[in-house]
């Protein structure tokens, strides 16, 4: 026993020396005499050495030095590139197999064959699972189905598609890529005028639904004497005669999709360039290597909740297809989203900052003890310093004893979280990545630039930014003189170049020369600023911001980010006039927590009353007071009157868009009543 022991202990002398230094370097154990005792003891000394040497976190190693993630290009400060690349050649393809969409599903299909592809539930149910090589047989029916009914295998055939996410979305997807034919989304909030301007424009003839209420949207148009193309509607769902019969009398055929799903001996034809915003983007910033960031592998799953008809979705889609990975979908309800979380245990989530924003206030508002409070922020600050020394982990003593419960509710197998869409608070952010134990990723770009053009560095835990550009593309700042921004100063708009850039607006010079200037940089309309180490910050909106009468520039979205920290705020609408001095601001306070918020000071009551309560929203307002001031918002930035409305802002009532931003315009309409009478008061 002693000579084993000794023996283990002398294969560990090295890091035994570093652990005790003050050991002389001709320190030798062979010499020692040991009483058993002393040999038990040294036993469990070399034990958990052994067991600390191979449990102990390893950080993760960056790509590059964190400290210089992108390049000046040609030794232009504000214009810049990836580290991760030899030169200024930028990024095309990561696969040279594998070029559009069509590729990337194909790519996915050689790798998992008949391994699962495409998952859905019913209620209070198990996934089901699609395979790669059913959803390939599915799309090429259905594609040649399109065909026989008229239409034609070139990126000039539009066809439309008005649906929420589901298996059948992906489907029609690939059917349409089958044969070179481009998939044009509708969603429900565009509205009568939108849907129309969208059916003319693409000569669209055909739309895919998902359900009766979307066809029966769409033969309203026709029924209100509007001229259209539109000729045919396929619906997944079963439907009724009453909607067949309203079809025939305004000219629309209507058919289930199973009648249109005909095997035939056309060929294929897929896409060599994909319709515009498809046409690039196979992996750029989704997997490692030379080029990249995180690695998706075949094991992976990722929730799908988020629009398919935006692009953020799209690409985090057809990156999983890539690799043969997974993608489970919610059952169209977002009230049932968690449930469908905890079933399908994705490893991947895709998220926008207001999801997060909820998952935060959540976790702080069941923290009601303040003992536990204390021990939560304690943790939370542990985790930190691992992350601030690039160790992300979700198996330490903390994960085991706080966390756990935490990181089950979302399924207990993240690896990874994606966020976009907006800007988020660095106070979350790091809240989350030290309780979810998950890489969380930040990225930012816009439907034009194929959603993405800076991402996140893995080992890059800090927050505030949104990353360095991605190999696929330049960016570089500009002039806003009428802001006081300018590129000398590392400040600007928001300008990107790259293959993943789209060409244009279908049909629209106009547009698209507002979009694209001469040298094909797309122009965002957001206000960057580059930090030290070669990142991009968010700082301002060069779109959505007006002028108070004194002359002072407001950007509300930035503002909202900051209100919505206070604990009784879920949403707030931030409103400013060029003929008023100060702002004003609509609040919906968060159910789960507003109401036990106002008894801890002293008022009782109802939701609806609470907000009706003129205490109450004084309450409100001071602590929205402590947060700007706390954020750093000047005086004029601050809101000096609020309305509380007990409904939330939300896609169905037209207040949201379908990716969960405000709906500027119509909050104003709704609103205007409360507005002016907020206005008209002299006291402020």
């Amino acid at each position: 026993m002693a000579s084993l022991v000794l023996s283990i202990l002398e294969t560990n002398i090295t890091t035994l020396a570093t652990l005790l230094p003050s050991l002389p370097s001709s320190f030798s154990l062979s010499s020692l005499s040991l009483s058993p005792s002393s040999v038990v003891g040294l036993g469990a000394l070399a034990s958990l050495t052994t067991y600390w040497l191979v449990t102990r976190p390893r950080p993760i190693q960056p790509p590059c030095d964190l400290q210089a993630q992108s390049i000046s290009v040609q030794g232009d400060q504000s214009c810049r590139r990836s580290a991760l690349l030899k030169d200024d050649n930028l990024l095309e393809f990561y696969y040279e197999d594998t070029k559009t969409v069509y590729d990337m599903f194909q790519r996915g299909l050689r790798i998992a064959g008949n391994g699962p592809c495409l998952g859905f539930r019913k209620p209070r149910a198990p996934y089901q699972w699609i395979s790669y090589t059913e959803v390939a047989e599915r799309a090429q029916v259905l594609g040649s189905g399109l065909l026989a009914k008229g239409c034609k295998p070139n990126p000039q055939q539009y066809v439309g598609i008005f649906a929420q996410n589901r298996p059948e979305w992906v489907i029609t997807e690939m059917a349409c890529y089958t044969f070179s034919m481009a998939l044009v989304p509708l969603y429900d909030t565009l509205g009568l005028e939108a849907m129309v301007h969208i059916l003319n424009l693409a000569e669209i003839s055909m739309v895919i639904c998902d359900k009766e209420d979307k066809a029966e949207s769409l033969l309203k148009i026709k029924e209100k004497g509007v001229t259209t193309t539109l000729s045919c509607l396929v619906l997944f769902n079963p439907f009724s005669a009453a909607l067949l019969e309203r079809g025939r009398k305004c000219g629309v055929e209507i058919l289930q999709l199973s009648q249109i799903m005909v095997r035939s001996n056309i060929n294929a034809t897929p896409m060599t360039q994909i319709f515009f915003f498809f046409r690039l983007l196979p992996i750029r910033g989704h997997r490692c290597g030379s080029s990249g960031y995180f690695v998706i592998r075949q094991e992976d799953v990722s929730i799908s909740y988020l629009p398919l008809a935006h692009m953020f979705e799209r690409m985090i889609q057809v990156s999983m297809f890539c690799h043969g990975a997974r993608v489970g979908f919610y059952q169209g309800d977002i009230s049932l989203l968690m449930d469908d979380i905890k079933t399908l245990k994705p490893t991947f989530f895709p998220v926008v900052p207001r999801l997060l924003n909820r998952i935060y206030d959540k976790i702080l508002g069941s923290v009601t003890s303040p003992l536990r409070r204390v021990i939560l922020h304690y943790a939370v600050r542990r985790k930190q310093a691992e992350l601030s020394s690039g160790v992300v982990r979700n198996n330490s003593m903390w994960d085991r004893l706080i966390f756990n419960k935490i990181q089950a509710s979302l399924g207990g197998n993240l690896r990874f979280i994606l966020t976009a869409s907006a800007p988020i608070s660095p106070t979350v952010l790091s809240f989350l990545r030290a309780t979810l134990g998950c890489l969380i990723f930040e990225g930012y770009g816009q439907t034009e630039c194929t959603a993405g053009c800076t991402f996140s560095m893995p080992g890059d835990w800090s927050a505030g930014h949104v990353g360095a550009p991605l190999p696929c593309a330049m960016v570089k700042l500009t002039d806003i003189p009428d802001m006081n921004y300018y590129a000398k100063n590392g400040e600007g708009e928001i300008c990107i170049r790259g293959h993943s850039v789209f060409r244009g607006y279908l049909k629209d010079e106009e547009r698209t020369g507002e979009a694209l200037d001469a040298d094909g940089w797309l122009h965002t309309g957001d206000v960057g600023q580059w930090l030290p180490n070669g990142t991009l910050r968010i700082v301002d909106r060069k779109k959505h911001i007006f002028k108070l009468s004194q002359g002072e520039y407001i950007a509300p979205e930035k503002i909202e980010n900051v209100y919505t920290r206070c604990v009784p705020v879920l949403q707030v609408f931030v409103h400013g006039d060029s003929l008023q001095s100060y702002l004003i601001g609509v609040v919906v306070p968060d159910p789960e927590v507003f109401v036990d918020w106002a008894k801890e000071r002293g008022v009782v009551g109802s939701y609806e009353e609470l907000c009706q309560n003129p205490d109450v929203k004084k309450a409100v307002l001071e602590d929205m007071m402590a947060v700007a001031k706390e954020a750093g918002l000047k005086s004029f930035e601050q809101v000096k009157d609020l309305y509380l409305h007990p409904d939330m802002f939300s896609v169905s009532n037209s207040l949201l868009t379908p990716t969960l931003k405000s709906k500027r315009v119509d909050l104003r309409r709704v609103f205007s009543e409360q507005i002016a009478q907020m206005y008209s008061k002299s006291s402020i």
